[in-house]
């Protein structure tokens, strides 16, 4: 095809004016192929636009057709940034449709976007804060949450939006200045960490973030992206930093505190080259023997860091069938931990139902 049109554009390959010259002096193509001593089948390409022109072959058209050699280079130099104008238009175009699967007011809101009513704006916008020549690379189950091929559930809207989610983390996480990683200092600051459970979230989010940045690790609170279902993430930003991301969506305390944990078991784990990504629904993420073993730990790690294993097994042992308000009240005074944390606790190991009345004693957190 030696003319490509979309829309009001048009590029015409050099080709296109070859058989305006060949027609208007009344020559064949394998004539022509003669006189610039190259084969039938190589002019034909060229004049159909199926390949290039290269410079030796514009200096043979500027001989046989009494031309100048700069107006072939020209006329190909045109043909090139046009093709290329094409591309990006209709790329931008198929965008335009794929962006309305993005909450754009999202990055609006964190401040890291320029607000537009332009769809084509948007989708640059967003190209640039992703740092990705497509917004398609978002929909790929391999990028950065890795989502299993085999689950056909998974809709392309979740995989974009928490991809999305990550990326964004990300980036904040790039820009925080955090002390050289310490692992020591992380071990050391754990019971630190886990006193400030019993404390408002104005008192001990600060607090938590300046541990955290003396031990490396970058703390990051997102909102909710809608159809992301992403719970948090752990990332290595090279050896010395490592970033660790929550979703603050329904931040009952004792999902924030269990999160929080679990990511640090993340952390302490120390697989540099292994983004882990905590999922709503993690069946549908692809999963090896080690990510197994790895998610496992962390749960662990968590759980027995909020409520140590020997007090919470005699507990259990103790009031198992009888689980009460003043008995979950009595045993987190003794544990310094609030009393939904022991609830959302049961709830997970399953002695209790997610419908119980002593949800009451749960708290919920409004973190800035």
């Amino acid at each position: 095809m030696n003319k490509i049109e979309y829309n009001e554009l048009i590029a015409f390959h050099p080709g296109y004016y070859i058989k305006d010259y060949i027609d208007e002096q009344g020559i064949t193509q394998e004539e022509l192929s003669k006189r610039l001593m190259t084969t039938p089948k190589y002019v034909s390409d060229l004049v159909n636009g199926r390949i290039n022109l290269t410079d030796e072959m514009a200096l043979k058209l500027s001989i046989v057709f009494g031309t100048s050699t700069t107006l072939w280079l020209n006329l190909n130099q045109s043909y090139i940034e046009k093709k290329l104008e094409i591309e990006k238009k209709i790329q931008l175009d198929e965008e335009c449709k794929f962006i309305k699967q993005i909450d754009y007011k999202f990055w609006v809101d964190l401040g890291v976007v320029k607000a537009s009513r332009s769809t084509v704006e948007k989708v640059m916008e967003l190209q640039r804060y992703f740092r990705v020549s497509s917004l398609k690379v978002l929909s790929q189950r391999d990028f950065l949450v890795q989502y299993r091929t085999s689950v056909s559930d998974t809709l392309e809207i979740n995989v974009i939006n928490a991809n999305a989610w990550v990326q964004t983390a990300i980036n904040i996480g790039y820009d925080m200045d955090v002390e050289p990683y310490s692992r020591k200092k992380l071990l050391e600051s754990i019971s630190k960490i886990r006193s400030m459970t019993v404390q408002d979230p104005k008192e001990f989010y600060p607090a938590l973030k300046k541990i955290l940045a003396d031990c490396g690790v970058a703390l990051v609170l997102l909102p909710n992206l809608k159809n992301s279902g992403v719970n948090g993430a752990v990332k290595w930003l090279g050896k010395d930093k490592v970033l660790l991301a929550l979703n603050d969506r329904q931040k009952y305390a004792d999902v924030f505190w269990f999160a929080l944990f679990h990511e640090l078991g993340h952390v302490l784990q120390q697989r540099i080259k292994v983004l882990l990504v905590s999922e709503k629904n993690r069946d549908e993420l692809e999963v090896n023997e080690l990510i197994k073993k790895l998610e496992t730990e962390a749960d662990e790690f968590s759980k027995n860091t909020l409520i140590p294993r020997d007090e919470y097994d005699e507990f259990i042992n103790r009031y198992k069938g009888g689980f009460k308000a003043d008995v979950i009240n009595e045993f987190a005074l003794k544990m310094n931990i609030l009393p939904g944390i022991v609830v959302g606790r049961l709830q997970q190991d399953k002695y209790l139902e997610y419908n119980t009345k002593l949800n009451s004693l749960k708290i919920k957190y409004v973190i800035s």
